[in-house]
Order: structure tokens, then C-alpha cells, then sequence
């Protein structure tokens, strides 16, 4: 027969035991379904802020790039910046860019924007989305000396189609009072960004663009670079950048000019995950009122145990066993339920949006179908310890109270 410590071997058989008081067994029924259900809810919507981050980071990535490098001044050429960068560990791809904000006017409306000049035979190479439309415009923009792609956004705001004429001004000509720097272009198409860059973004030519911001001051080249790991992107843009010959070079990575967004989604899953936690307190709360009831109930079999010998620290362990089993048992149908449920969650989704519009509005009223989720095993893992700890933490005041209690007191009764 397999050895088995005496604190745990009671504890379990405490757990089996057949209760009479049936308030205890239904409260402790319910504190393992609170937990099950505060840890199931928590893995499905934190891996709903997973999926919805994810989405943000690769809309955001489709203008923005992995990590940027700014050549302080001319004494090295881009070309050369290029071909030593594309060649260094991590770097996947390198294109030379300048952007700076100027006035865009169409037929007496305008809106301020970013320019962004580029190399139209290397921009396609850095692209992140396999948007094969961009691709197809960027080839035009290089046989089009005066051409400019705009974002879907910003073309519906101006009201401007493919093929119009608008002109553009740099800002820094505005601020002195001068329009001399004024550029005309040609649309030769409209493109998708992203989420947030289709209202503010033009693409053109290097040479029209350093032609446009010729007259100002601070306009450098740039240099985009599309890396192998997006998430260590600023170390891999400088380990790269100490190739190049010596000098004072800026680099910043996507996580550092999209700081304030990605940093307000992780509050968000943070402060989210917090409120969802309380289901689990909820749950491990009435493991407390159940071990307080458990403990009233064996008090003398406590006592029997004291006077045979068990120390008070046995006897907290078993009801610390006793209390802890609940919070395991919610934890582990929880954490299943919660896996599975992410795992199918489009399914359940699009099966309840098709159930919406068969019985309350025919003809597809209701799109709910979108919600998609991410599994992120560390998160699993995290919720699932953190539901152990509350659950193990909620037993010691009701055990320590099971290891106070004096056999006489009790005895002297029976």
C-alpha cells in the first residue's frame, strides 16, 4: 500500500467524506464553480485582448517600421547604409525613406499629412502585409515622377480619385509665409494602411519628396528596416547599426513610436484580467465559509486528533488539504473549459450570430462573427496559478483556527 502523509490521507478522506449538512456541500459546490468559472472567463477574455492586440500590432505594422535608422548627415550615402545593413543577422530586409508633414490641397480643401518619400524598387521588399494592390502602386509611383498614393481615408475626406491633380506644401514654407515650395502631384492610386495611418499617410517618390523638403531643415534619410523578430526589434536594429562606420545614429523600433497605444492594450489586459480575478476571490471566499463550517463540524474529531498525538501544524495542514482540493478542482475544469472555449470561440460565434438571425432578425441583421482569440499558453499558466494561490491563501485563516482549538474544551462535552 502506498505511503501517504497522515495530514493528507485525512485531508482527502475529509474531501470524500458524504456531508450531512447539505448548506456545506452546496457552498462548497459553489465556491468550485465560482473559481471554475472566474478562471474560465479570464484565459477566454484575456485571449480576446490577445487576438484584438495582435490585429492592432499588424495594421499598425503595415506603414510603420519594424525599427528605423536616421543617417545623421550625408557623409554616408543610403545605398551604402542599405548594403551593409541587408547583410547583418536579423535584418530581413532595408529600404531608405524621408518623411515630413506638409499641407495637401485639392479644389480649395486641404488637410494637414505625412509625406513619405520612397525607394520604389526597395519599399516593396520591407512591406509587412502581403498587399499585392500596394505593390501594384508602388511599381506605377516608380515610373511616375509626379505621382502620389494616398490612404483610402485620408482620398475620401479630400474627395480625390486615381487620376486627379493636388498639390502639396511643406509645412516649413507654411511657417515662414512662403508657397514657393509648392509641388503638384498626380494621384495614381488609393491604398490601405492600417487602422491608423489611412488618414494621414501620402507615399512618394525619394527624389520628389527630397525635391519637396528641399528648403527645409531637419529632413534626414531614413533608413526602414524589416527584421526576422518583430518583439526584439530595437536590439537587433542596433546590434545592425554598429556595423556601420562610426557615428551618432538614432534608432527606434515599433514598440517606441506606437509607445502610448500598445502601452494603453497591455493596461488594458492588466486592469482586465484584475476585474475578472474577483470571480475567483468571490470563489475562494466561500472556500472560507465552507472550511469555517467544516471546522465547527469535526471539532471533535480535531480534538481526537490532538490528543493522539497530531501537532496543530497536522491539523491545519488537513484542513488546508481539505479547503485546497475545491480550488484545484475548480482551477483544472476551468483552465479545460477555458482552453476549449478559445479554441472554438469563432465557431460558438458565428453558430450564435446564425442563430440570432434565423430567430429574431432574417437577413443576417446580426454580424457578431469577428470575434476572434489567441491562446497564449503563458497567460493559461499564469491565471491558473494565481486561481492555486487565492484558493490556498483562502484556507489558512480557517486552518489556523481547526489548530487552535483546545481538545479539553471540546472533550469535556462529549
Amino acid at each position: 500500500m502506498m505511503y501517504r502523509p497522515l495530514a493528507v490521507f485525512i485531508g482527502l478522506r475529509f474531501v470524500r467524506a458524504r456531508k450531512k449538512n447539505q448548506l456545506m456541500s452546496f457552498v462548497t459546490l459553489i465556491s468550485m464553480l465560482g473559481i471554475a468559472l472566474g478562471v474560465l472567463a479570464l484565459i477566454a477574455v484575456l485571449s480576446v485582448i490577445n487576438a484584438s492586440t495582435s490585429t492592432m500590432r499588424a495594421e499598425t505594422l503595415k506603414t510603420v517600421p519594424h525599427a528605423g535608422l536616421v543617417l545623421p548627415d550625408d557623409t554616408l550615402p543610403w545605398q551604402q547604409a542599405v548594403s551593409v545593413l541587408s547583410g547583418q543577422p536579423g535584418i530581413v530586409s532595408a529600404a531608405p525613406f524621408v518623411s515630413a508633414e506638409a499641407w495637401l490641397r485639392f479644389e480649395g480643401y486641404g488637410d494637414f499629412v505625412e509625406i513619405r518619400g520612397i525607394d520604389a524598387s526597395l519599399e516593396p521588399t520591407v512591406l509587412q502585409q502581403p498587399d499585392e494592390h500596394l505593390r501594384a502602386l508602388i511599381a506605377q509611383l516608380e515610373q511616375a515622377p509626379d505621382g502620389i498614393i494616398l490612404g483610402t481615408r485620408l482620398a475620401s475626406r479630400l474627395g480625390i480619385f486615381t487620376g486627379m491633380p493636388l498639390s502639396a506644401t511643406p509645412l516649413a514654407s507654411l511657417l515662414t509665409g512662403s508657397t514657393d515650395a509648392a509641388r503638384s502631384f498626380r494621384v495614381v492610386g488609393i491604398a490601405d494602411f492600417g487602422f491608423y495611418d489611412n488618414d494621414s499617410i501620402a507615399l512618394v517618390r525619394l527624389d520628389a519628396a527630397q525635391a519637396l523638403f528641399a528648403a527645409g531643415r531637419g529632413v534626414d534619410v531614413e533608413i526602414r528596416l524589416k527584421v526576422s523578430d518583430i518583439f526584439n526589434a530595437q536590439a537587433i536594429a542596433a546590434q545592425a547599426a554598429s556595423a556601420l562606420p562610426a557615428s551618432d545614429y538614432r534608432v527606434s523600433s515599433w514598440n517606441e513610436t506606437r509607445r502610448s497605444l500598445f502601452d494603453a492594450l497591455r493596461m488594458e489586459k492588466i486592469l482586465t484580467g484584475f476585474m475578472l480575478l474577483m470571480i475567483v476571490i468571490i470563489g475562494a471566499v466561500n472556500i472560507v465559509a465552507t472550511l469555517v463550517m467544516a471546522v465547527a463540524d469535526k471539532s471533535a474529531d480535531i480534538a481526537i486528533l490532538r490528543t493522539m498525538g497530531a501537532s496543530r501544524m497536522t491539523v491545519m495542514a488537513v484542513f488546508v488539504i481539505q479547503g485546497f482540493a475545491a480550488g484545484v478542482l475548480g482551477t483544472v475544469l476551468g483552465a479545460l473549459g477555458g482552453i476549449v472555449l478559445t479554441m472554438n470561440l469563432a465557431s460558438i460565434t458565428r453558430g450564435f450570430e446564425n442563430w440570432m438571425n434565423t430567430l429574431l432578425a432574417p437577413g443576417d441583421v446580426y454580424m457578431i462573427a469577428h470575434l476572434s482569440a489567441e491562446l497564449v499558453w503563458s497567460d493559461v499558466i499564469v491565471v491558473s496559478a494565481s486561481a492555486l494561490l487565492i484558493s490556498l491563501l483562502a484556507t489558512l485563516y480557517p486552518a489556523w483556527r481547526a489548530a487552535r482549538i483546545q481538545p479539553a474544551d471540546v472533550l469535556r462535552y462529549e
